[in-house]
């Protein structure tokens, strides 16, 4: 359930929730969308790490800008898809799903929690 570029979400969502970036719609979407590029980018290139990795993170900040879900370690997310372990490999498509896509939930629910513990705080800012 966890990946190394969760770190950098909870920087942004836990650190500096006002952003952005630190939206819900961002948080998810731009992890998923990124996993998706990312499997993808290793199933078509994965004798070509050299070219699938940063095929994988432009085609991922692409992606994010155009569907308004931009979330940097969403980049991350794409890059770990195509230089990952032998274990992430063999999920396929199911690493969108887990760890990427319920973890970016889990991340966002105790968010939720946390964030709205004091009272002069409102997270999120948008939800879309």
């Amino acid at each position: 359930m966890v990946i190394g570029s969760f770190g950098a979400s909870a920087v942004l969502v836990y650190g500096a929730a006002e952003s952005p970036l630190a939206q819900p719609r961002n948080l998810i979407g731009g992890h998923v969308i990124s996993a998706i590029i990312g499997v993808t980018a290793y199933q078509l290139l994965d004798a070509e790490l050299w070219l699938g990795a940063p095929l994988a993170v432009s085609a991922a900040i692409a992606a994010m800008h155009a569907t308004r879900t931009l979330h940097p370690p969403g980049g991350g997310t794409a890059l770990i898809a195509v230089i990952g372990s032998a274990k992430i490999h063999a999920l396929g498509y199911l690493f969108v799903i887990i760890p990427t896509g319920v973890g970016a939930i889990l991340i966002l629910v105790v968010a939720l929690l946390v964030n709205n513990m004091p009272k002069n705080k409102q997270y999120p800012k948008f939800w879309h």
